[in-house]
């Protein structure tokens, strides 16, 4: 039987038994056991056409309830530019493929240039690499930064305020390339100071990974912190909320030697889950050890300005035992798609979509307050547009009475306290929804 878009004739395949010395094509299978051979048909589905397959995929799709999300936690419900999308949908940019010969392709280095630029301003570091599979891979590699960094201390220090899906994967990589993982208590809804001081004065750490926003949506004071990782040899590494640095005061400015998160704050929808795109920016000190692919700029032999991998530090490139990591880059889709992003938003964009979170969460805070049922968990830090509140309601009795109108209430974080986020997305309509729901609770509690 002749298949079109199968490579072989039936004379190459002929030709291929007779080198093998077979007859059939089942024979090149004759070594697996009797009892292992699949015998069934398979239990595929008849054939559709393409209306029919529309159909079935709009009928799953149905199934599908969207629910006004005022969850954040490391994921969250920006608006995206129509333009964005339209961009990235182009022929040459939709691949999922890592444009491996990407010297033949200068439409993709270019962005990837483009990108890391960007992100050097965002995060005020010196240097970006071509963009990471997501935030917590990019934290786990930025551990193994210090690590190699240090060269003899196999001990990296993080925070209990960190995100705990960041921390869990950090510890995965930790366990397999055997490097210690130690926590900083959390005092407040903070990072201990006087626990971390107590660590880093034992000399015998690598690195120190703290979040800003934290976990609870908390804008910490890392005052000292760089300079105390420095005197005792130490990084200071930062896992931030890409989106909040448009207003926040930036790594570099904490005096952090490495700046890592997911850049999925910057405009890709939340997709259940993914795929996001991680980023990592250094210090030109460090730019030795950074994994991934640097693309720079330079002149051709006619002297017009082109692209070209200036660094890459993968087993793929370079002998294996010198390699910083076997990761490359994400698969730059998505790192396409924040740059087109910041270049629509600017400045005075990120800055607008920042304003907008923060008045109104801190706009939901006061309303859920007020009810009478809930307290903020952490009163007196500050916080941009997430924030930990406590509730003497059921949690789950606010989430499921919520749910029914078609609101995500938040992330259930203790017994006792959600964790809510409100971003740009999100309208007074909405947040009043939301405390109404609640209200209405408390009057059916009543």
């Amino acid at each position: 039987m002749n298949f079109k878009f199968f490579p072989h004739t039936e004379d190459d395949i002929r030709s291929m038994l007779n080198t093998c010395g077979e007859q059939k094509l089942e024979d090149l299978y004759k070594d697996i056991p009797e009892e292992l051979v699949f015998k069934r048909e398979y239990a595929l589905p008849d054939a559709m056409s393409e209306v029919e397959v529309r159909r079935f995929f709009d009928d799953l799709g149905s199934y599908n309830v969207p629910l006004t999300c005022f969850v954040g936690a490391g994921c969250y419900d920006h608006y995206s530019p129509a333009v964005v999308n339209d961009m990235v949908r182009r022929s040459e940019f939709l691949t999922s493929y890592t444009p491996y010969q990407a010297e033949i392709s200068q439409g993709t280095l270019q962005y990837i240039f483009e990108y890391q630029s960007m992100m050097a301003e965002l995060t005020g570091m010196e240097v970006s690499n071509a963009s990471m599979y997501d935030g917590c891979t990019a934290t786990a590699e930025a551990m193994m930064m210090a690590v190699a960094n240090a060269k003899k201390r196999n001990k990296v220090l993080i925070s209990d305020t960190v995100n705990p899906i960041v921390i869990r994967v950090v510890e995965t990589y930790a366990k397999f390339h055997g490097v210690e993982v130690v926590r900083i208590a959390a005092e407040n809804g903070v990072t201990s100071r006087a626990d971390f001081e107590a660590k880093i004065a034992q000399d015998d750490v690598a690195g120190v990974i703290v979040a800003t926003p934290n976990f609870y949506g908390i804008l910490e004071d890392y005052t000292g912190w760089a300079d105390l990782c420095h005197e005792h040899k130490a990084l200071l590494i930062m896992n931030c909320v890409a989106s909040a640095l448009g207003v926040i005061k930036t790594p570099a400015e904490w005096g952090a030697d490495v700046a890592v998160g997911d850049g999925q704050s910057l405009g890709i929808p939340m997709n259940f889950g993914g795929p996001y795109v991680g980023f990592l920016c250094t210090s030109k000190k460090l730019i030795r050890k950074m994994p991934g692919r640097i693309v720079g700029a330079t002149t051709d032999a006619d002297g017009k300005r082109t692209f070209v991998l200036t660094l890459q530090a993968r087993e793929q490139h370079i002998r294996r035992e010198k390699a910083t990591s076997n990761i490359c880059s994400n698969e730059s889709l998505m790192a396409l798609y924040v740059t087109i992003y910041m270049s629509l938003m600017g400045k005075q964009g990120l800055r607008e979509v920042n304003e907008m979170g923060y008045s109104g969460a801190h706009y939901l805070a006061e309303q859920l307050c007020a009810t009478g049922k809930f307290e903020m968990a952490y009163p007196d830090k500050p916080f941009l547009n997430e924030f930990a509140i406590k509730t003497t309601l059921d949690v789950d009795d606010v989430q499921s009475q919520c749910l029914c109108a078609g609101i995500q209430a938040g992330l259930k974080i203790a017994d006792d306290t959600l964790l809510m986020c409100v971003t740009e997305a999100r309208s007074k309509a909405e947040i009043d929804a939301l405390v109404d729901q609640v209200k209405q609770l408390i009057e059916e509690e009543n």
